[in-house]
């Protein structure tokens, strides 16, 4: 594996703009592990990437930590990437976004770790416990609602609610046409709803 590829800001494409890589090649050489192409793709992708984990993360530091993350998942795994699929960079928009909004939960969940600590040492009011007891239910069930989505609904979907991307800013991440997009948010909200208008 190659050494980590420097930070998203530390890399400036300097001189005049040269014709884009072929990224769906450069994931495939990478996949027969040559450094140089993945350096390439590292290049060409960086701060799409680093730029999105960051409208997610919102936290600069945290957001190139998770940049690097990616590209190490990105070097593992890029042998599974099919082009019939979907585009490469959207594949790797989707590795990027499932990795920020892991980090969010992640920090989210030790947050709460710490917060349900300091209350149980100061004694919680029962109210106060039902309601921290209420949205984590409310919270697992709107996880289980998304694992009923399709992967390209559920990655339109994060985008534009959990990410905070317009239909328009969802479509150009996803490398799709702005109808196609609109319909996969609408149809997966569509089947959010009906998950959680049932019995939780």
């Amino acid at each position: 594996m190659p050494a980590a590829p420097e930070g998203p800001r530390a890399r400036r494409p300097s001189g005049a703009a040269a014709p884009a890589p072929d990224l769906s090649d450069l994931l495939r050489r990478s996949a027969r592990g040559e450094e140089e192409a993945f350096g390439q793709l590292y290049d060409a992708t960086a701060r799409r990437v680093y730029g999105l984990v960051l409208r997610v993360v919102r936290d600069p530091a945290m957001s190139e930590e998770v940049t690097q993350e990616v590209y190490l998942d990105v070097w593992r795994t890029s042998s599974r990437f099919d082009p019939d699929r979907g585009s490469a960079l959207s594949w790797l928009l989707t590795i990027a976004h499932r990795a920020a909004v892991d980090r969010v939960r992640s920090s989210e969940a030790s947050r709460r770790r710490e917060d349900a600590h300091a209350a149980a040492t100061r004694g919680v009011a029962f109210d106060e416990t039902a309601e921290a007891a209420h949205g984590a239910l409310e919270a697992q069930r709107v996880r289980r609602a998304l694992g009923t989505l399709t992967e390209v609904q559920r990655s339109a979907v994060e985008l534009a609610f959990l990410g905070g991307y317009t239909h328009t800013e969802v479509a150009r991440l996803l490398d799709l046409p702005l109808g196609t997009a609109k319909t996969r948010i609408r149809d997966g909200l569509i089947r959010l709803r009906d998950t959680l208008g049932g019995p939780a």
